[in-house]
């Protein structure tokens, strides 16, 4: 489910006719072209520390998929090194307080799954304890319906151990960059087979 605030709430129906999306709602009829794009955001080293995340080009959030990914990025980091995934995850959430529900959230999410984060990678499965190929790369995709709420963006990647990708919801800032608003990636997905205790 999305959540917005009351003031940006408006009433849509939304149709698609081939290439094209059409919103119609409280502001009126609006058109563009859908085309469902898709990036692969790659990490040829993986941050050691906050400055070489501040370093990686995608650290700019100048698109929802540079932050769609940096989000994925930074909870990887949470079952390791909590103080430096603090970091990361403020600054992809930007002006957006971060509750202590919601840290307590993500530490009942990795409590049993330390996995989950990692299995966005290229090559990250069940079969191989979700170790990611290299170099790390992350798959994000728009659908017609992103950018359905204006200011918003909700981006989609594939867990190897899901069968549908899961999504975060974005907020673009008066600054022109775009941050975490809500993630729904934490979810149960396949054990590693490492836990299988079957033949």
């Amino acid at each position: 489910m999305w959540h917005f605030p009351k003031d940006k709430i408006e009433l849509m129906f939304l149709c698609d006719f081939a290439d094209y999306t059409v919103i119609i709602g409280n502001g009126g009829i609006h058109m563009g072209i859908s085309d469902n794009k898709t990036e692969d955001m790659v990490f040829l080293k993986m941050p050691e520390n906050f400055e070489e995340f501040l370093a990686l080009s995608q650290a700019k959030l100048s698109t929802p998929f540079e932050t769609a990914a940096l989000t994925v990025l930074a909870l990887c980091y949470y079952p390791n090194d909590f103080e430096l995934f603090k970091k990361m995850y403020e600054y992809v959430s930007g002006p957006r307080q971060i509750s202590q529900m919601e840290y307590q959230f993500l530490k009942d999410r990795f409590k049993d799954a330390d996995y989950v984060a990692r299995s966005y990678f290229k090559g990250a499965v069940p079969d191989n304890d979700y170790k990611p190929s290299e170099p790390h790369t992350i798959t994000v995709s728009e659908n017609p319906y992103t950018y359905a709420n204006e200011g918003y963006a909700k981006m989609f990647m594939s867990s190897g151990g899901a069968d549908s990708p899961r999504s975060v919801l974005l907020r673009k800032g008066k600054d022109g960059k775009w941050y975490l608003w809500e993630q729904f990636v934490l979810v149960g997905i396949r054990s590693p087979e490492s836990t299988n205790p079957w033949a």
